[in-house]
């Protein structure tokens, strides 16, 4: 095994300083990075998906719970197959409590192309309380591009869609699929990905912060169970 090189404390602090300062350019870039995702233009979304969860049938609508955001985790789970993908299911496994998004008016759910009667178990081995849905039957996974074909088979691969709301109209406003997922699972990593963003008042554009008519922000962040709906 290669291990890194043993040094004195003082030459570990002078190698971690010159690390630190291209930490924070890619800090910067990021934020910029982010920025510029906020800046994309927006598709409304006129076919009428229908998905089935716990509550029964669903329209895309449903899936935001009444929030102004949603964003999807394309779970790669095929109708023929016993179980979800192995990958998808440690990706799932890391998202934090969902109290945090939602207090920034934001809904995270699961959708998969297999039957409801196969996710139902499976979620329940896995202890997941995440809402998850099943596009089964439908062209939700193939318009959004996470189911496709190869030699005239269709093949899955994982990936995040955001959405957001104005009423009734729903627009699509990012996707992104596979190595696009790296580094993904936390409550920031999420928001930074949507068209509303963390709602912090330094982000670009400006306004957005404010958007949902609450406060936002780090300052407001709370313990989950002190959060109000």
């Amino acid at each position: 095994m290669s291990l890194p090189e043993v040094v004195s404390r003082e030459q570990w602090r002078a190698a971690r300083g010159e690390l630190l300062v291209k930490e924070k350019a890619a800090t910067r870039a990021r934020d910029a990075l982010n920025a510029e995702r906020r800046g994309l233009p927006m598709v409304e979304i006129d076919a009428e998906y229908v998905f089935e969860g716990g509550d029964g049938k669903a329209t895309l609508v449903d899936l935001f719970e009444g929030r102004d955001q949603l964003v999807v985790y394309h779970f790669m789970f095929a109708p023929e197959w016993d179980a979800g993908c192995r990958s998808c299911s440690a990706f799932l496994d890391q998202i934090g409590h969902l109290a945090h998004l939602k207090a920034r008016g934001t809904t995270f759910a699961a959708v998969s192309r297999a039957p409801y009667t196969r996710i139902l178990p499976f979620q329940a081995r896995m202890g997941w309380t995440v809402p998850w849905y099943s596009s089964f039957g439908g062209d939700f996974n193939h318009d959004f591009e996470v189911t496709l074909e190869h030699e005239g088979e269709p093949f899955e691969r994982p990936g995040i869609s955001c959405f957001l709301r104005d009423r009734d109209r729903v627009f699509h406003t990012y996707s992104t699929y596979e190595r696009g997922l790296d580094g993904l699972g936390s409550t920031t990593s999420l928001l930074d990905l949507t068209a509303l963003g963390r709602q912090e008042e330094w982000e670009e554009p400006k306004g957005r912060a404010s958007a949902l008519g609450a406060p936002a922000g780090s300052e407001c962040v709370r313990y989950h169970d002190e959060y109000e709906e």
